[in-house]
């Protein structure tokens, strides 16, 4: 076996990682786009639900970082979940790639809808609400999903081609690049929960709580 499934460096797998690259801003840019393109009544809704999120932060008995990084955690470790299973499938590839260009549009509808609505201010939003997680999530998730496309090739190529190589490692090599990147999200829930509202709070002024941030999870 001449390629690892599990070497998951940028060197070796630049083309992986430019294709994963390009779902996800391609991914944020229609999700941009489809913030222009709600109706009008759909806007007003969310500006008006945005709107109370604002206005109900900085109440010191509604913050619960707890709760927010257990929920923040387990959307993450869900998402990973899949990923990882669907790598596994080897017929689930196109799903994983799939996921990616939706984790691009989550991205990009959720810092256009603020930003569309907060203006500039909006843009200080995103950038201590949305951004500092995704620093951590989006590489996490692009490479589980490096390695999945590595099993799958592996799978695909060895064992169902030529009917040679050994399963195990490459399973045990990807389920542990899984459970490394489960770490990293799990540190991004950490400072999520914990550290977002303190920048929201410097940011905006206002005392962001759980249930404001948790708004950011699932993006």
């Amino acid at each position: 076996m001449n390629a690892r499934p599990w070497n998951l460096g940028a060197r070796d797998n630049l083309n992986l990682y430019v294709f994963v690259g390009v779902l996800l801003v391609v991914g944020a840019i229609f999700g941009a786009l489809l913030v222009n393109a709600l109706t009008l009544e759909q806007q007003q809704d969310l500006a008006s639900n945005l709107g109370k999120y604002l206005a109900s932060a900085g109440q010191p008995d509604k913050l619960l970082p707890g709760e927010a990084f257990r929920d923040s955690f387990f959307l993450y470790a869900k998402w990973l979940a899949l990923i990882w299973l669907l790598g596994l499938s080897v017929i689930g590839l196109p799903l994983v790639l799939v996921l990616d260009f939706l984790k691009g549009v989550l991205l990009g509808f959720a810092v256009g809808l603020i930003v569309r609505h907060l203006a500039w201010k909006g843009v200080l939003v995103a950038l201590a609400a949305v951004a500092p997680q995704n620093l951590l999530v989006v590489p996490a998730l692009m490479m589980a999903s490096v390695s999945a496309a590595r099993f799958a090739s592996f799978i695909a190529r060895e064992r169902l081609f030529r009917q040679k190589g050994r399963l195990m490692p490459p399973f045990v090599a990807h389920t542990s690049s899984a459970a490394a990147m489960l770490v990293v999200l799990a540190v991004a829930a950490l400072f999520e929960a914990y550290v977002s509202p303190l920048l929201l709070e410097r940011v905006s002024g206002i005392a962001a709580q759980a249930e404001w941030t948790a708004i950011f999870a699932r993006f």
